[in-house]
């Protein structure tokens, strides 16, 4: 029997949702199956709480649950590793990156706060002095993908509880085991159990249920395109946050340093299976260099290790489940038939995905057109960093790029003109940092994650003049 967390206490939930591990076939645990109307119950119990704590109590709990998660580093790993077949040292990296957001989100919740102003700026106005209150939204819907199972709940969470907001997690169906630890962790640091819910079950009918219910004050959903429209024309006028992807593209201008640029697309195109939002997804290479940076990144693909992602030699586990896998797959076999070159990779077995790279990608390719979650580095010959950026801007997609060049005129003209939500010099797309503003343009989304952004995402502003 499986439970959510629903008005401050765990309820059973008489069905469940079993949690496979995709290296081994295993069943690695179960997760509760709430209904619609469990789910919008739990919803309406948090938006009843009203949180008395003060900036500093919230701050203090951030700060012991980032103890607590450092301390128990093991655990979360094990269940990142045995829940999604993500290599061990992606999983580690992880664990880092959320107790990272969490310090940092600690130092931030104390540091929130408005402004004044004198209200004489017109001949005859009145000198009164107005202030700005910030104030919580309420109750924050946080609907989470299968990547990152842990840093995509930290990410929304800690800036709802910074805030003190109320906050009802709904972690993917097929990695949901994280997410609960990370909620009991919480707990176990002094966050009011009212304060926040936790429930897991199908995202149509429990993500539906909660996104369009009367109790929600805010959305913010990571997912694809799709799935990120459908939820827009849902919730109407309730305040949102959608991070939905991208092709996230690495430009290899003529002058680049090849080395560190094979470096990045490596990190990047293979990093956690290919599964990330702003990883590296197709490679933008100057004709001049294409030949010299082809062959090195293909020497480094086949260097790294495939195998069981809990073993610390692995360099790339699974990707979520076999289908994920078959997709990757398909999409490889149309560019080649298309004309592209495979130059390493291309092999599959059961939900394991080698890593590969391919050459002469045609830019309508589906493999370089649509987000591919995958160990995929697929090379697309531009005649310069014009046609570059002209290739990207006319695409859907806006949310990271790297650009690799030793031009400073041309580093500037680049992240000018992209219509990107963040351009990065010299590294590639997949660069985080928790107090950055993340988020893109165009179909990758709208709003602004990162601990202080997401915070001005989740507070009104109540003005008042004296």
């Amino acid at each position: 029997m499986g439970s959510i967390l629903s008005g401050g206490r765990w309820l059973p939930v008489d069905q469940v949702l079993p949690v496979t591990n995709p290296y081994t076939g295993e069943v690695v645990g179960h997760a509760g199956r709430a209904s619609a109307d469990q789910a919008v119950e739990a919803a309406r119990a948090a938006k009843a709480f009203r949180c008395a704590l003060s900036a500093f109590e919230r701050g203090e709990i951030l700060r012991d649950t980032a103890d607590r998660v450092a301390d128990a580093a093991e655990d979360f790993v094990y269940s990142i590793v045995t829940e999604t077949g993500t290599a061990r040292r992606d999983a580690a990296n992880e664990v880092r990156r959320a107790v990272a957001q969490l310090r940092f989100g600690a130092a931030e919740a104390t540091r929130l706060g408005g402004e004044t102003m004198t209200t004489d700026v017109t001949p005859n106005g009145p000198a009164r002095l107005a202030l700005t209150l910030p104030e919580p939204l309420g109750l924050v819907c946080a609907i989470t993908p299968f990547n990152r199972p842990l840093n995509q709940v930290v990410t929304k969470v800690v800036p709802a509880v910074a805030t003190g907001n109320s906050v009802i997690v709904k972690p993917s169906e097929k990695a949901p085991l994280t997410a609960v630890r990370f909620v009991r962790t919480l707990l176990a640091a002094g966050l009011p159990a009212e304060m926040i819910a936790l429930v897991t079950g199908e995202a149509q009918e429990v993500g539906e249920a909660l996104v369009s219910c009367e109790h929600v004050d805010m959305v913010t959903f990571t997912g694809s395109v799709a799935v990120g429209k459908h939820l827009a024309r849902r919730i109407g006028l309730t305040h949102s946050a959608f991070e939905l992807g991208d092709v996230g593209a690495l430009v290899v201008a003529d002058d680049a340093d090849l080395d560190a640029a094979v470096a990045a697309a490596v990190t990047g195109a293979f990093g956690t299976a290919g599964q990330s939002c702003r990883g590296v997804k197709r490679v933008l290479v100057d004709e001049r260099v294409a030949d010299r940076f082809a062959a090195q990144l293909a020497r480094a693909a086949s260097r790294l290790t495939v195998g069981d992602p809990m073993a610390p030699e692995t360099d790339i586990g699974t990707l979520i489940d076999e289908a994920a896998a078959v997709r990757v797959a398909r999409r490889v076999d149309e560019a080649v038939a298309a004309g592209a070159r495979l130059l390493v990779g291309g092999q599959r077995r059961g939900a394991q995905y080698w890593p590969t790279v391919l050459d002469h990608v045609p830019r309508d390719a589906a493999l370089v057109c649509a987000e591919t979650f995958g160990p995929c580095a697929p090379i697309v010959r531009v005649s310069g960093l014009r046609d570059a950026v002209d290739y990207l801007n006319s695409g859907p997609h806006g949310l990271q790029t790297g650009v690799f060049t030793q031009r400073i005129g041309d580093a500037l003209w680049a992240a000018g003109q992209l219509v990107v939500g963040t351009v990065v010099i010299n590294g590639g797309p997949q660069f985080e940092a928790p107090n950055i503003p993340f988020g893109g343009v165009k179909d990758s989304g709208r709003g602004r994650e990162g601990v202080r952004y997401a915070m001005r995402e989740m507070t009104r502003v109540k003005t008042v003049v004296l």
